[in-house]
């Protein structure tokens, strides 16, 4: 797989999965809205991965190893990938409650981590449990951390 490619696609499904289910789960916690979770999903797909788009762009640029066509290809496939990661969360709350909406958008993006871990570890010869492991345990941390934060919003400004 190409360099850009690579790098495009495991930043933009890592952020893509983290980030929105921590705004889920936080914006959930302390709102209970439906309305605002979609809204929070759009913010993240539109804003976080032009962000997080750009902030590859400069760290490919950086690196002073890259040619500009390559880091152009990475840029577009982070925006990408976190774009199409991030609005697939809206998928569940088309067709569920809230609540249950949540715990469907936590088991789609943790399976799609896991399973992009596996990938990560057979490509780099290592022990396949520690990687799904450790990369399941941070966005497990982010989950929960959201959760509590979001509910001390609820119970502070709500």
């Amino acid at each position: 797989m190409k360099h850009s490619l690579k790098t495009g696609i495991s930043f933009g499904l890592t952020s893509g999965i983290i980030t929105t289910l921590g705004l889920m789960v936080g914006l959930n916690s302390g709102t209970h809205s439906k309305l605002v979770v979609i809204g929070g999903i759009f913010t993240i797909a539109i804003a976080d991965a032009l962000s997080d788009a750009l902030g590859i762009h400069v760290s490919e640029e950086s690196e002073n190893k890259h040619t500009p066509a390559e880091i152009w290809e990475s840029t577009i496939y982070t925006f990408l990938a976190k774009f199409v990661f991030a609005l697939s969360f809206v998928i569940p709350l088309l067709f569920f409650q809230l609540s249950t909406a949540v715990i469907v958008s936590a088991i789609w993006g943790l399976s799609l981590l896991g399973i992009f871990s596996i990938y990560i570890a057979k490509d780099q010869k290592t022990k396949t449990w520690k990687v799904v492991a450790e990369h399941l345990a941070i966005a497990l941390i982010v989950i929960l951390i959201t959760h509590y934060v979001g509910e001390w919003i609820g119970v502070m400004f709500g």
